[in-house]
């Protein structure tokens, strides 16, 4: 980063950590029921994330000092959400915005598609929305996708079910990754309105991460007309739907990584809150997992700045994501550790992040799919460079 990077980035930090120290109680009531978000719209944490994912354009600009923010940024938009996770992981994903789909529009739309997608979402308060990869038996394996998008009159047809995705039953719109043609080429990405007949989602039961609200999604002959398919007149099928799959995932994933850097930190300074006069090998453990913790987090910021200068190593985008599930998880099992056994009975914010830290495995691509794209570049010689 050059200095004034480094000092629009400092500013925002010292921001957004101000408006997270509220949302530990909002995190554990929206664990409880996650319906509860709508008790908690009026936080600041919930209008920073509307202000800061909608682009200037469309609404108004974050500023401080003299910097202005719209997270087109992936590193700006990486400390956010780290900050944000630092308060609560689980209350930030629940937040309504744009969060992945809003990646995926901007990757993929054309000018007519972002302005009527940023519009609504500027004009209403609270609208959630959702992103739509993942099937039942088939994962986030974008080129087996069975999700169909058929031709009808003078437009399409959907059908189809997704699984395991983020505040679907909540939603008002999103992005469905469906299949129009055979072979990788065939793939599409549309916007949906989930008030069309046929779209039907429901929340599915989840251990941790409740905030995330998971869904399940059935689409049973959703109609679709041409302009919501996102590029249709401006690109060509070979820069679309899979390409927007993967630009969204890549995108995101240094944003994903900083979720789970900053739930291990909160739970490494809990740590620290609750036996502040620990010494010896439990001191010496909390220290090194801290190291560990940062520099998993200088190397995921570097990461978004290679994004963000239009380099996108993906195996080093794949081993932020890989380092930083493994981190949140190994933190939160150090924490049990220090503070005893019954600290997860006795102490419900630990327990709590206890159960989400063990999403991160699972969110934007799996562990062993991260790790086969790190032994990839390290088979190419890229990964270390």
């Amino acid at each position: 980063m050059t200095d004034p990077d480094a000092h629009r980035v400092k500013v925002l930090r010292a921001h957004v950590a101000e408006v997270s120290r509220d949302l530990r109680e909002a995190g554990l009531d929206v664990d409880r029921d996650p319906w509860a978000v709508d008790r908690w719209l009026h936080l600041p944490a919930v209008d920073l994330m509307r202000t800061c994912t909608i682009p200037a354009e469309y609404t108004r600009p974050l500023r401080l000092e003299r910097h202005s923010y719209d997270m087109r940024s992936c590193l700006e938009h990486t400390v956010l959400i780290e900050e944000l996770s630092y308060g609560d992981a689980g209350f930030m994903l629940a937040c309504p915005g744009p969060l992945m789909s809003g990646v995926a529009v901007d990757a993929l739309g054309d000018d007519t598609q972002r302005q009527a997608y940023y519009e609504r979402l500027a004009r209403q308060d609270a609208t959630w929305t959702f992103f739509g990869l993942t099937e039942p038996g088939k994962g986030s394996a974008a080129t087996e996708l069975e999700t169909a998008l058929t031709p009808e009159g003078d437009g399409f047809r959907l059908s189809g079910a997704k699984r395991y995705v983020g505040n679907a039953a909540f939603a008002r719109l999103g992005v469905v990754f469906c299949r129009r043609a055979p072979g990788p080429l065939g793939i599409e990405a549309v916007l949906v309105d989930t008030g069309t007949p046929g779209f039907r989602a429901e929340l599915i039961p989840t251990v941790g991460m409740r905030g995330a609200r998971i869904s399940a999604i059935s689409l049973d002959g959703v109609r679709v007309e041409p302009e919501q398919i996102l590029g249709y007149r401006t690109l060509k099928p070979s820069r679309r739907g899979l390409v927007g799959a993967i630009r969204t995932l890549q995108r995101f994933r240094p944003v994903l990584s900083g979720t789970a850097l900053g739930l291990a930190r909160a739970a490494l300074d809990h740590v620290h809150e609750q036996r502040p006069a620990l010494a010896g090998a439990g001191r010496r453990r909390l220290t090194a997992m801290r190291e560990r913790v940062e520099a998993a987090r200088h190397r995921n910021y570097r990461v978004a700045a290679a994004i963000d200068a239009g380099r996108v190593p993906a195996d080093r985008i794949a081993g932020v994501k890989t380092r930083a599930a493994e981190l949140a998880e190994r933190s939160t099992l150090l924490a049990a550790d220090l503070l005893g056994p019954g600290a997860l009975v006795t102490d419900p914010w630990l327990n709590k992040v206890y159960r989400d830290a063990r999403a991160f495995e699972f969110m934007e691509g799996t562990g062993h799919i991260q790790r086969l794209a790190v032994f990839q570049g390290l088979l190419k010689g890229t990964f270390l460079h």
